[in-house]
């Protein structure tokens, strides 16, 4: 079992989104507390990454943002966290997320959490990251996203050992577990990066 004592959660920062997202979020962030894991996010005061954070928090767990500093000059980033870490860059705040971490859980988001994703699978790709990465697809979410990974293995854009690069889950349950069980990445795989 992989040893998990941080996991970065990638997620919306969007406040007009179903209800269902903002449940599992909550949910996600009680169940990383009670299993004493540091929750790692973008430090966001809203949507999503606050709603994960606050949850995690009144359930006695910890949380670590990492946040631009031009995000917190604007007033952006939550003020409540356990740790708060500014960056110069947003390529820098990625690096250090994905640093800092034992393991990934994507939720539901728009084009800067689609980035995270794809951007972290690559790194996975190319041996610059080894450690699990789960997609959490609440209510279809992901389908077409998973759908796209799937034509790319098919028509050889990626090759077949590449699709074990992330987990699907469909519950927080089932996420975590995933983050203990999958395998880490061995770096030899760096062989077989399409490139």
């Amino acid at each position: 079992m992989n040893d998990i004592k941080n996991v970065c959660v990638y997620s919306a920062s969007s406040t007009k989104i179903a209800k269902v997202y903002f449940d599992v979020a909550a949910e996600l962030g009680r169940c990383l507390a009670e299993k004493k894991i540091n929750l790692i996010n973008g430090a966001g005061s809203i949507g999503l990454m606050a709603a994960t954070s606050d949850a995690a928090l009144a359930a006695g767990g910890t949380v670590t943002g990492v946040i631009p500093r031009f995000m917190v000059e604007q007033g952006w980033h939550h003020t409540g966290l356990t740790r708060l870490v500014e960056t110069e860059t947003m390529h820098e705040r990625k690096r250090l997320m994905a640093d800092l971490s034992d393991g990934v859980i994507a939720l539901p988001g728009g084009c800067g959490t689609l980035e995270e994703l794809l951007e972290i699978i690559t790194w996975k790709q190319l041996g610059l990251y080894l450690n699990p990465i789960i997609i959490l697809n609440i209510n279809g979410f992901y389908d077409s996203l998973l759908e796209m990974l799937q034509k790319a293995v098919d028509e050889n854009f990626m090759r077949k050992e590449h699709a074990s690069i992330w987990k699907v889950a469909s519950s927080c349950e089932e996420a975590i577990n995933l983050l203990y069980t999958m395998p880490v990445w061995n770096k030899e795989i760096r062989k077989f990066a399409a490139i």
